[in-house]
């Protein structure tokens, strides 16, 4: 873990942590001890329509988990820095979140993905009410973007995942502010290198068409799967509390 300095007089700095699909705040149970030891303030949320016993997924939108993010941004002390942390499918939200709310981030973190661009849909062919975690991944997968995770922890993704609202992936983003351009961001990459997030990019690929647009925007390379908060949870944390602006704690 990096060294951090003694945490001033005050509120510490916020951390914002959005799970993607199918996770609750327990996604970050392994990263937020972590943050807090380095003076920081971890707050996870649970997206609406991803809690366990949500009695009609079908109903939540893309607006509504947007607005929860929202929420939490606004939640704080006023003056005190806040870090948005977006894992994996959540970008598209937080993307939302961010356009409205500049002045209310210090940095973005997006785990294993990239900023979603204007009119940007995640999967306008998704059908039903829900989108479920696959139950079986083949050895692909689990060289992929299942890579270090223990037995024990993908036993505990099967059994805790929750159904996707769908309507989350068939909205489409809609951004108005050019400001959120300017927010410093980093993309951890963890899956694939950061040279090849760069190259898919300029190839076309709609989910990464974010990442041309921001003007100040790092990737720094954590090579394991698509989940670090349970892969290196220890190292992610330390990339998140680098981010935080210096003097802020």
């Amino acid at each position: 873990m990096t060294d951090v300095a003694p945490a001033r007089p005050g509120p510490a700095p916020r951390v914002v942590l959005v799970p993607g699909f199918w996770l609750g705040a327990w996604a970050w149970d392994d990263v937020a001890p972590h943050l807090a030891a380095a003076g920081l303030d971890p707050v996870a949320l649970t997206l609406p329509g991803l809690e366990p016993d949500h009695p009609d997924r079908g109903s939540v939108t893309l607006e509504d988990q947007v607005c929860a993010i929202e929420d939490a941004l606004t939640g704080g002390a006023d003056g005190v820095a806040t870090v948005l942390v977006a894992h994996s499918g959540a970008a598209a939200a937080a993307t939302v979140a961010l356009d409205r709310h500049v002045d209310e981030v210090a940095h973005v973190v997006w785990v294993d993905t990239a900023p979603a661009s204007d009119g940007f849909v995640m999967n306008p062919d998704v059908e039903g009410p829900e989108y479920p975690l696959a139950v079986q991944w083949d050895e692909e997968m689990a060289q992929g973007s299942m890579r270090g995770l223990t037995d024990e922890q993908l036993a505990a993704f099967r059994q805790r995942a929750v159904p996707q609202p769908a309507a989350s992936l068939r909205d489409r983003v809609a951004l108005t502010s050019p400001r959120r351009l300017d927010v410093p961001s980093t993309i951890v990459c963890t899956a694939f290198p950061a040279a090849e997030y760069r190259s898919y990019a300029e190839q076309g690929v709609p989910f990464l068409a974010g990442l041309l647009e921001y003007r100040a925007l790092e990737l720094v390379d954590l090579p394991t799967g698509h989940w670090p908060m349970w892969s290196e949870p220890e190292r992610l944390a330390a990339v998140i509390a680098d981010r935080v602006p210096r003097g802020a704690r």
